[in-house]
């Protein structure tokens, strides 16, 4: 060779070294650093493994620690979207990520497989993170709709999806997934390896107590399952053998990976292993699923118990005498934590985790609590104190872990107590119903379209700062008002006052008529001797802080429609009064319950939810209260009023309830609107009163009219909530388990 060539070998391999270091250092760059994890016997990873009853964090050096799992569960979706839509971006969760990891949460929980951004993003925010990653827990989903209807587990078509789910989350999570994207699910091409951040695997959702008893019945006497990694027992029921082979595959696919995680699955309250003597319901006490009737077999990384588990559902949390065994100091019992207490005596050789929990923030309220830990009516103060004392009791009665519900709020859910007036519930994700307390549960606040801009103060001023054309204005509508504004969003009506004088409301009551559709009700109480052209729907009540209210037109009372003798009849007659008065506007809480049709009685119970809360809604004030409604200064006054309370059933698409007669299954039938009508008249003290014309007779079609569009998409604004930073407060302070 000659030395000509031989330089330019030289120089060839000096180029070639300089392109494979830059090559292995770009990987370097790419790849997450692997997290110390645990080599089992099968040569598989472990990271998380069980131990008697609890769950242990592998250190490195044959160490392990025991660890409390501070969790919350992760939504799929966004304001104006469902969950089957996917429609979250890389942006989204990262900055949730973070938010996540400064509150000092160690594992979320997703319920089932998201897009491939979603691991992507995961992969991406923990690469520098070493050893102290954010980890989750990956859920999957069960065909729930079909196991309902069938109410038989082992139904071929059910069983075929399930293992198919089942194999579609191993394979996403391992970044070995390229499926064709579908309506309502998840897809793309999965390349992004998330296992080593995966904590746990959480199969299923909350069980039917009907379809497990009817699985049970059918397929009695099957041979308990006796899988590769997972068995169960001789005491197994059929539904629980079903479970350990789905357990077992899962367990069987990742393996194939490298890795072992702890396996659970999920567990409710209506089907534990307990029995409730003061549970009505027979369906709450129906059946039975039991985490210790399955067992690893060859699975290092272990199995534990998942439940979720609410203050309020079901009604024995405040029904149950034989759960009244621990004060509260409040004057009341902590039913919670002696529910906790006996749950945990069953399952003392496992670990058990509390993977749901929490209350919302809404102003809505669907059950009750003892000790004023319901389902609802609290302010996200209020919710933060709950939230913590429901933490703590988990932690002290020596659970696993605790995984709140929920990061976000979620538009589109719904609950039973006003999802009759949801209609069409295909729009429900347009607009923000906070008579519905499902859809506030988060700890970030999913916030309407104006609340940054619009802050319920008293003070009008930032009324100007919205775009012309968004208000809608008019000049003395009534003696004694000099204007009146009108706006909206997604959650409210915003209403703007400016009176002749200052309002005091010792001296005065203020009222606005509201008229959404033909016929109603003649306020005859509050404006006698007048009559108005057509009768209003609703009226907003404005005075002392006790009377300021949304009140309904006895004739369009929702409630009294649902629940009286035209409905469910659980409601006592109406009195001569009622039938001509406007009725506090009210939600039911607690049905009927009279045996044989339930194990013991129960009354009907409701709650006023159209009371109007004085405050202000400015978070950066000291005195902010998200349930704030209204506010007054001098001769301003500003509300702003949830869109049910005036009758609306999709505000997006201008519906509102009719009042048509019930349908079948006791339905009611919406209507499209065009407009509100705000009817104005001050009431003094001493009963004099004025109104707009002043003569006996009131044509409402001369007075203002709000309008609005429908709208298709929808603005919205990200808040932490007060539960967000007390909780990140007190998980800093939780003091943390070691190992024996």
């Amino acid at each position: 060779m000659t030395t000509l060539a031989k330089k330019r070998l030289a120089i060839w391999i000096v180029f070639g070294a300089i392109l494979i270091g830059g090559g292995v250092f770009l990987v370097s760059l790419l790849l997450p650093t692997s997290i110390t994890s645990f080599a089992s016997p099968s040569g598989a990873k472990v990271k998380f493994q069980t131990s008697g009853d609890r769950i242990m964090e592998y250190e490195g050096e044959d160490s392990w620690k025991e660890i409390f799992v501070k969790g919350v569960n992760l939504g799929a979706t966004v304001p104006g979207h469902f969950p089957g839509e996917f429609p979250l971006t890389e942006d989204d969760y990262l900055r949730w990520f973070k938010q996540m990891d400064d509150m000092g949460v160690n594992v979320f929980r997703i319920y089932t497989v998201h897009n491939p951004v979603f691991y992507k993003a995961l992969v991406d925010y923990n690469r520098d993170k070493g050893d102290d990653p954010l980890y989750f827990i990956q859920g999957i989903w069960s065909p729930e709709e079909q196991l309902i209807e069938l109410k038989d587990a082992y139904n071929e078509e059910i069983k075929n999806k399930f293992h198919s789910e089942i194999e579609k989350a191993v394979k996403a999570v391992y970044g070995d997934l390229k499926i064709d994207v579908q309506s309502g699910e998840s897809g793309g091409k999965y390349t992004a390896n998330a296992g080593q951040y995966l904590m746990a695997w959480h199969i299923g959702t909350e069980w039917d107590p009907e379809m497990v008893d009817n699985t049970n019945k059918v397929h009695a006497g099957t041979e308990p399952y006796q899988g590769k990694h997972f068995a169960a027992t001789e005491d197994a029921s059929p539904f629980e053998s079903w479970l350990a082979e789905l357990i077992d595959q899962t367990a069987e696919l990742e393996r194939g990976y490298g890795w072992e995680h702890p396996m659970t699955f999920t567990n409710w309250v209506t089907t534990d292993v307990l029995e409730h003597p003061g549970e009505p319901l027979f369906e709450e006490d129906l059946a039975s699923v039991d985490a210790t009737h399955i067992k690893p077999t060859d699975w290092n990384a272990g199995y534990f118990a998942a439940y979720h588990i609410y203050p309020y559902y079901p009604d024995f949390f405040h029904l149950d005498k034989t759960l009244e065994t621990i004060p509260d100091g409040k004057g009341d019992y902590n039913t919670y934590k002696a529910y906790l207490q006996k749950l945990k005596t069953h399952y003392k050789d496992i670990p058990i985790m509390v993977t749901e929990y929490g209350v919302p923030s809404s102003l809505g309220i669907s059950h009750l609590g003892k000790g004023g830990r319901d389902q609802g009516g609290h302010s996200e103060e209020e919710q933060a104190e709950i939230n913590v004392s429901l933490t703590q009791d988990i932690y002290d009665e020596g659970y696993a872990g605790a995984i709140l519900f929920m990061w976000q709020d979620e538009w589109f859910k719904k609950t039973w107590n006003t999802m009759r007036f949801e209609i069409p519930e295909d729009r429900r994700s347009y607009w923000l119903n906070v008579l519905t307390n499902e859809k506030l549960f988060g700890v970030l606040s999913m916030s309407p379209g104006k609340e940054d801009v619009l802050k319920i103060d008293g003070n009008l001023g930032d009324w100007d700062l919205l775009p012309e054309g968004e208000v809608q204005s008019w000049d003395t509508p009534s003696s004694g008002i000099e204007r009146l504004r009108v706006t909206h969003d997604e959650a409210y009506v915003y209403i703007g006052l400016n009176l002749s004088e200052d309002f005091d409301p010792n001296e005065r009551e203020i009222y606005l008529g509201t008229d959404i559709l033909p016929g109603g009700d003649q306020p005859k109480k509050e404006l006698p001797g007048v009559t108005l052209s057509d009768g209003l729907e609703n009226m907003i009540v404005i005075g002392k802080d006790e009377d300021t209210q949304v009140k309904a037109a006895p004739s369009y009372d929702f409630h009294r429609r649902l629940y009286g003798e035209y409905g469910y009849w659980m409601l006592q007659e109406q009195t001569k009064e009622e039938k001509i008065e406007f009725q506090p506007w009210k939600l039911a809480v607690s049905l009927l319950m009279t045996p044989p049709d339930t194990r013991l009685p129960g009354p009907f119970q409701d709650m006023i939810v159209g009371q109007l809360q004085r405050g202000t809604s400015d978070r950066s004030a000291a005195e902010f209260n998200s349930l704030t409604s209204w506010q007054y200064s001098g001769n301003e006054i500003e509300l702003r009023i949830p869109w049910m309370l005036l009758g609306f059933a999709d505000p997006s698409s201008l519906q509102v309830i009719d009042y048509g007669p019930l349908k079948k299954n006791r339905t009611f039938t919406p209507t499209t609107t065009q407009g509100i009508t705000f009817v104005p008249w001050i009431v003094e003290r001493n009963n004099e009163a004025s109104w707009p014309g002043g003569g006996a007779t009131v044509d409402i079609g001369n007075l203002p009219k709000y309008t609005w569009s429908p709208w298709e998409t929808v603005k919205y604004s990200e808040h932490l909530k007060e539960s967000y930073y007390v909780l990140k407060n007190f998980f800093e302070n939780l003091p943390e388990r070691s190992s024996e």
